[in-house]
């Protein structure tokens, strides 16, 4: 990896991006649509002020009619994901609220039943455990010295930009496994687990765990140690999937008549306060 590689602060993942529109084929209908495109909004693929593909293109890209696109957009317009610009200039944009976003993304948890959560979590555990091994293996120090330093210019930026951040410094991590099947497995569930990862940024510890285990693992990836890299993902994921167990029980347990947002709200306020303000996991 070299450092034209790594994305800025503000930039997007490619990556990111071609796995949410991937070929939805015979199951294409708005509601699914709708959520490849929440993913790649919540993942960072697309972020505040981008502009997304037209009606078209995304038909084309999802293999779907221009009518079910259609819908989608209408549905995330009016969910306060994105709004829609005419003239030449014009298409549907991501909005710049960040409420909506995360409520979305906690919507999407609540909605995960708590034991396809902990699938998920083991499915990403085995393929990176996978990746960051044979990263061990393959990797050289000059790759590892660039995810180094993207770490440590990430670890002070603002909860958004540092999730964007993160999520590359962990394809760019799977990718010098210099396995494509791998590599592809891990964006794939990398794209479907990203959003409800995000949740953690309302938890300055947690952001700053998941920042901690990721420097370790580069550490541990610098001197060939496969028993620590495969440790230190281990330990990481299972506590992230721990951490957003018990964030779905808070939310499904929050007062009767209280809104999700206000929910947030008041978590995002209260872990503030606590000492731990807006920092990384």
């Amino acid at each position: 990896m070299n450092e034209s590689a790594v994305p800025s602060q503000h930039s997007a993942s490619s990556r990111l991006r071609n796995a949410a529109f991937a070929p939805i084929g015979d199951e294409g209908r708005a509601e699914l649509v709708e959520t490849r495109l929440l993913r790649a909004i919540s993942s960072g693929a697309f972020i505040e002020g981008d502009r997304l593909p037209s009606e078209n293109e995304l038909a084309q890209l999802f293999g779907v009619a221009v009518v079910t696109v259609r819908e989608a957009l209408g549905s995330l317009r009016h969910r306060g994901v994105i709004e829609t610009r005419r003239g030449r200039n014009g298409g549907s944009f991501v909005r710049t609220s960040l409420g909506a976003v995360t409520e979305v993304n906690a919507t999407m948890l609540i909605e995960m039943p708590r034991v396809a959560l902990a699938d998920l979590g083991l499915l990403y555990e085995v393929i990176a455990s996978a990746c960051g091994e044979y990263a061990c293996r393959r990797a050289t120090p000059e790759e590892l010295d660039v995810v180094q330093n993207v770490l440590t210019d990430a670890r002070h930026l603002p909860a958004d930009a540092w999730r964007r951040r993160i999520t590359d410094v962990q394809l760019e991590l799977a990718s010098l496994s210099q396995s494509v099947r791998l590599t592809s497995e891990n964006l794939r569930v990398q794209a479907e687990l990203t959003p409800l990862l995000a949740l953690q940024d309302l938890d300055q510890q947690q952001r700053h765990a998941t920042h901690d285990a990721l420097v370790a693992q580069v550490e541990a990836t610098k001197i060939s140690d496969i028993a620590a890299v495969r440790e230190n993902v281990r330990t990481s994921i299972r506590g992230s999937i721990q951490w957003l167990g018990d964030f779905r029980a808070k939310l499904l347990a929050r007062p009767e008549g209280e809104s999700l947002r206000a929910t947030l709200e008041a978590y995002r306020a209260r872990t503030e306060s606590a000492g731990t303000p807006g920092e990384a996991a």
